[in-house]
Order: structure tokens, then sequence, then C-alpha cells
């Protein structure tokens, strides 16, 4: 099989990966891709946002799979162009993808098929109604702007001033242009954050290894929210009788109210949730993989992961299979200097040969480009530098020899990736976008 994966960050890098090692694919390319990513497949340049030229490379490849790594070519209609075409693309379709498009049409569909969710406050398309919302909700509250912002459309706060703050920026000034244009209002919910994500062909559905990731720039979880700062994967974070509770009051009604609405939907769905002390809620959907919590599901994946992709495209997946190896996983992400704000650019990348040597570490290329052999930064998120071990404290600890050995001048990561403290308090402050 050959496989087209569009993308260019470290998802993308761990899906390259994970492809490489399945018997049933002879080749990969990865569009646009990066520096780090053209080591393990044929880079090829492409705008994403361009379903039609992103169907065309397809054609021109003779790829006979797509794998789309980014949620604006899916929200922008990239499989249903795919489709008309004949070609297998693994993706939700326009409609479908209004799930991470709009906040407010996946709470909508959320209450119209029973999905635990927090309670809203207000669907607002103006500022003066907003405001006027503000006056009469609980705290803490969460306010997320309609459409994409790139994990920066959320507030969660228990301050009147930074709501109404927050609400003008978005609303008025218009800081996140059309996708602030509509806001949702709605509870802040207590508990533990969980990443649960599935495969699916719209029936059947093979459910991923599960993961929690850090979004806070700083240890502790403090400081601006980020595009995530790491993540780990430890089967001990769900419970089977958690995980029924997961696929009965969530995820089958879930795919069950797609089908009842006539809305197809062959990929991946990331299910945000937050573990509240009345059971699993749904945070946010997300139509695709999550990053960082790709790059530390496919370390524990054994199993051929393209021919699972191709049965989800085919809407033929009733014989998968997925086997997963036992133990953790952990990803630690390094940034650039002024991310999630201003990341500085162009700065050298050392040490990359030397982490890599690290027995049991697998470094994942974000934001990188090569020059005759050295290695820039290109974006906010530079590398994902990940590990498998038999426990977590193992896999954490292999991964945090391998940072040591990177120097990328005035670039920032967390210290405390899986740490019992962090993952235990993570409260109304992680109902954050995922990357």
């Amino acid at each position: 099989m050959k496989v087209l994966v569009i993308g260019g960050g470290g998802r993308e890098h761990a899906i390259v990966w994970r492809l490489a090692q399945s018997k049933s694919v002879d080749k990969i390319w990865c569009a646009p891709g990066n520096g780090g990513i053209a080591q393990d497949a044929e880079c090829v340049p492409l705008n994403v946002q361009d379903a039609q030229a992103t169907a065309e490379l397809a054609v021109r490849l003779g790829a006979e799979l797509t794998i789309v790594g980014p949620e604006i070519p899916l929200v922008a209609g990239i499989t249903d162009e795919f489709q008309q075409r004949g070609l297998a693309i693994v993706g939700p379709g326009r409609q479908a993808a209004q799930l991470e498009g709009s906040k407010i049409f996946a709470k909508q569909f959320m209450q119209r098929h029973a999905i635990p969710t927090a309670e809203v406050y207000g669907l607002c398309d103006n500022p003066a109604d907003a405001h006027m919302v503000l006056g009469s909700v609980e705290w803490p509250l969460v306010i997320k702007a309609d459409g994409l912002c790139a994990g920066k459309g959320v507030l969660v706060t228990s301050s009147a001033d930074e709501a109404a703050d927050f609400l003008t920026r978005v609303m008025e000034a218009g800081e996140f242009g059309d996708a602030g244009r509509r806001v949702l209002l709605e509870q802040g919910l207590i508990g533990e954050e969980l990443s649960y994500i599935i495969l699916t062909d719209g029936t059947n559905f093979i459910p991923l290894v599960p993961t929690r990731d850090h979004k806070r720039a700083y240890d502790k979880d403090e400081g601006p929210n980020t595009g995530g700062m790491g993540a780990y994967s430890i089967d001990e974070i769900l419970p089977a009788s958690l995980e029924r509770k997961i696929r009965s009051n969530i995820i089958e009604p879930t795919l069950a109210g797609l089908r009842e609405e006539g809305i197809p939907y062959r990929g991946f769905l990331y299910f945000g949730l937050m573990i509240t002390s009345d059971g699993p809620k749904v945070l946010e959907y997300n139509c695709r993989l999550g990053d960082p919590e790709t790059e530390a599901i496919m370390l524990r994946a054994d199993f051929d992961f393209a021919q699972a992709c191709l049965g989800a495209a085919t809407g033929n997946m009733a014989d998968a299979k997925p086997r997963w190896l036992s133990g953790a996983s952990a990803c630690v992400v390094i940034a650039s200097k002024g991310y999630p704000g201003n990341p500085v650019t162009g700065v050298r990348i050392d040490g990359l040969d030397e982490a890599a040597s690290v027995p049991g570490a697998v470094i994942f290329h974000a934001g990188t480009r090569r020059d005759q052999g050295v290695f820039y930064t290109t974006g906010g998120r530079v590398l994902g530098v990940c590990a498998r071990g038999a426990t977590l404290a193992d896999a954490c600890a292999t991964a945090y020899t391998a940072v040591t050995k990177i120097d990328i001048r005035g670039a920032h990561y967390r210290s405390d990736i899986g740490a019992v403290k962090v993952a235990k308090s993570r409260g109304a402050s992680a109902q954050l976008e995922s990357s």
C-alpha cells in the first residue's frame, strides 16, 4: 500500500513512524511534512487548506490511502473532495467535522442525544447578550469561541472582570475573526481530564489507549494555555468500569446520533472528557487525532496501523483487532522561546543524535527544517521527545534523559509530565481546546 499523510507536525511524524512499521505499507509521503519527517518519508510541498490540490496530489502520487492529521482541512471539506473522486481517506466530511469546527454545533448535538456534558448558560451571537448572561452564571465559567482558534479560543475563569474582558476581545475587538462571532458560555466542570480517541467506520470502532495531556506552559499546570506540552499513556487511568460508562453513555450514543442524523463518520474521533463526581462528561469533540496524545499512543501500538485506517476509510472495520504494548509511554514537548505567544524561530537545534541514541527514546519533529544537515526551529512546538517503559516512571525517566541531550537556545519544557501531583489535580483549568 502507498500512503499519503497530510500535515507537518509532531502528530504526523508519529503517524509516519508507525506506518513505516506496517508490513502492508510500501511507500509513505507526507505533505508538507517537516525536516524530521523527511528522514522517514518523502515530503511533498502542499497547501493543506486546498482540498482540490490535495486530491490531485493523491491521484498523481498513486496513493491508495490518505490520512489527514490536522483539523483545518477536514473542516474545509477535504474528505468530501476525495470521496467525490473515489479516493480512500481517513477523516470525516465537512458536515461531521463541525463537531470540532463549531463548539455550538457540538453542544447542540450533545443536547439532542442526551450525551453528558457541561450545563449551558448561553449560546450568544452578539456581545450584549453574552455580557448579560454573565450576571446569571455559576463559577467557574467556561467561555468558548465557536470556531477554530488554534487552541486559544477558550477561557476558564472565576473572575467576572476577566470573563467580560475576554468577551470584549473576542466578540467586539475580533481577536479571532469570524471564529469568535458566536460564543458558548457553559459550566466549569471539576475533575480529572482524559483523552479517549476512537477509530471508526461510522458503526464499528476500536478505542485507542487512553492518554492524558498537559496544556499549561509551565510546571504544576501554571502559565498560559498551549497546544500541549506533553502527554502520557497508561492503562491505569482508565479502569474497566469507567470505560464501560464512557462507551455506553458517550461513545455509542455519539455514533448512533450521527447515524440517526444521516451524518457519515469515518475516521478518528477524539472525546475530550472530564471525569467528574457525577461520571464522565464531554468537554469537546475533535475530528482527528490529538497532539501530543498521538505521539504517546503510537509508541504503544502493536498492530498494522495502516490496515486499520484503510478499514475505517472503506467502511470495513468489523474485523479490526488492535493490539497494544503493556506498560506506559510518555511525550515531553520542547517549545521555542516565547511559546505560546510569540515563538522565536530559526534557532539551531543541537544534540539530536545524542538524544536519539538514548535506549528506548524516540524523537518526533513538530516544527523543524533541515538545511545542509543542520536542523533549525520553525514553530512554537519544536520536538516531542518520547519513550516507552514498563512503568510511567520508567517512560518519563527515559524521555527526560533524552531531553537533556538537546540544546535549543531559549527553549523550554515542562519537567513534570506524568507526575502524579499534576495528573490528580486537573480541575476546571484543564478545560481547554485540544491541539
